[in-house]
């Protein structure tokens, strides 16, 4: 893709267009676009989707004497009663089925989530969940390990309104194993009051900015933090090499070193960012969207050399004792009108079909927004990491947690 001018660049967020809304990673809705569709399908670790086996992978599935089902997901990523604090989409649920949903958001960082998993997964025992989402790469290594199960499409009838451009995706042909749940963008956030009342609108500055030093946080994310760092050095993170990568740990080794770094964060750097306690830091679009409602000071970039754009998916693992249920509440989540709602609240890159349609007519306020209908400009410089090997995936774990922990 072809970097765009500072004519071009994304404009700053208007407050009164975040309208409150909360959300996990993205502040991106009913998109719908070929062309953004193209650049999802593209993510993911290369490698052949796992084969299946049954009789290692399931359990007795209870959903029929047992109306329940057990969802974890990553925090405030689904629409939110302000006034109960319940999801006014899983009460309708449970009411439409009769299935009582634990919602729990415990999934704040995808390694952090996998190693809470891991121990059951591997000795083929049940996690306590039924269904969760992981981001695309996780996804298609929980397919290497052939510890996800192949979803019964007889239950989800409503997966045919999937954007048909994210049918076939890399890591799971045919989407045998995947469903998306939403999509989003990968920026910088920033707090005027900590950095002077300027702007931050590159990943140069987060690395060398002297008045940043100490309160700059990047992502444990790999993929979202030295993929952003690729893009700044001239890089397409969608087609590198061993030399490539290896640059771009040594540069933010070089700042983590010199003490520009406060540290590296999953999501939680929320209440760091809007405090000044971090001055600026790269960030997951509608966690400062969530924050701009009280703080409409704070900013947010997504720089001119490019962005990184991800979807989390449903996946349900082995072992789960309510797969069925499982299967039916990603059924319901693919129902328009219920995506709709859940757009509607969380701003994010709908998935499904019709959801757009359904959502400029209900809210044609949500259009105006230039992130939740990007334009061309934007889209041009959304960007995914490539898929890796299994052994790629090893070398670059590795040399990313060195540089993150130290160790």
């Amino acid at each position: 893709m072809t970097d765009r001018s500072p004519s071009d660049r994304t404009p700053q967020f208007d407050p009164a267009l975040a309208r409150g809304l909360v959300s996990r990673r993205g502040m991106l809705a009913g998109i719908g676009a070929t062309g953004l569709a193209t650049l999802l399908a593209a993510c993911g670790t290369k490698g052949t989707a796992g084969k299946a086996n049954p009789t290692a992978q399931a359990a007795t599935d209870r959903s029929d004497t047992e109306k329940v089902v057990s969802w974890s997901n990553w925090p405030e990523y689904i629409d939110v009663d302000d006034k109960t604090k319940t999801h006014p989409t899983l009460d309708a649920f449970t009411k439409q089925t009769g299935i009582k949903v634990t919602y729990t958001e415990d999934y704040n960082d995808n390694d952090e989530f996998f190693a809470k998993v891991q121990p059951q997964l591997r000795a083929g025992a049940d996690t306590g969940r039924d269904v969760w989402c992981s981001t695309d790469w996780m996804v298609a290594k929980l397919i290497r390990l052939n510890w996800v199960q192949k979803l019964d499409k007889a239950n989800i009838p409503n997966a045919k309104n999937l954007q048909d451009t994210l049918v076939n995706v890399e890591f799971d042909p045919g989407r045998q194993f995947s469903l998306p749940w939403q999509s989003g963008f990968t920026g910088i956030g920033y707090n005027p009051k900590a950095t002077g009342g300027r702007k931050i609108e590159t990943y140069e500055q987060l690395l060398t900015d002297k008045t940043l030093k100490g309160k700059v946080t990047l992502l444990t994310e790999m993929r979202d933090t030295v993929g952003m760092m690729l893009l700044a050095m001239g890089k397409d993170p969608a087609n590198f090499t061993d030399a490539d990568f290896d640059a771009a740990i040594k540069e933010i080794e070089t700042a983590k070193n010199s003490g520009q770094l406060k540290g590296f964060t999953g999501n939680e750097y929320g209440k760091g960012l809007a405090s000044g306690d971090i001055a600026a830091c790269l960030a997951w679009t509608g966690d400062v969207v969530q924050l701009q409602a009280d703080n409409p000071a704070l900013g947010y970039t997504l720089p001119a050399s490019g962005h990184m754009i991800w979807s989390d998916n449903f996946v349900i693992p082995n072992k789960a004792k309510h797969k069925k249920n499982a299967e039916v509440l990603i059924d319901y989540y693919y129902d328009p009108k219920v995506m709709a709602q859940v757009v509607d609240y969380v701003n994010y890159i709908s998935v499904v079909k019709g959801a757009e349609q359904l959502l400029l007519a209900d809210d044609p306020e949500v259009a105006k927004n230039p992130l939740i209908f990007p334009s061309e400009a934007v889209l041009a410089r959304a960007h995914v990491f490539r898929g890796l090997t299994e052994e790629e995936e090893t070398k670059y774990n590795k040399a990313f947690q060195a540089l993150t922990t130290g160790g």
